[in-house]
């Protein structure tokens, strides 16, 4: 199984590039829906890498496939400009999960 990256930035697309995993530069809801289609016809592909931005504004397409596909495992990653996540975030996440506060 590989690993394959969905990005709307270069900088992100070439540093992962770097490191050996390929991917696609985009920048519309069309395009987005296009190469998530093409990487679940992939089954090579094991990890789908996208960027913040794309879970922030296309939660709809990206939450459909995580709740109804086993594969590929969709990680959404912060591109250069950094997360958009607070920075407690893990913490409020067990927070929540387990009703415990840490």
């Amino acid at each position: 199984m590989r690993m394959f990256l969905i990005s709307d930035n270069v900088d992100t697309y070439t540093g992962m590039r770097l490191t050996g995993v390929d991917g696609v530069v985009i920048h519309s809801r069309k395009h987005l829906k296009e190469q998530l289609d093409k990487a679940l016809a992939d089954k090579t592909i094991g990890v789908l890498l996208i960027t913040e931005k794309f879970s922030r504004e296309f939660p709809d397409i990206i939450n459909d496939v995580k709740l109804n596909r086993k594969l590929p495992l969709i990680v959404e990653i912060p591109d250069r400009h950094g997360t958009g996540r607070k920075p407690d975030f893990i913490t409020s996440y067990v927070n929540e999960a387990i009703g415990i506060k840490l």
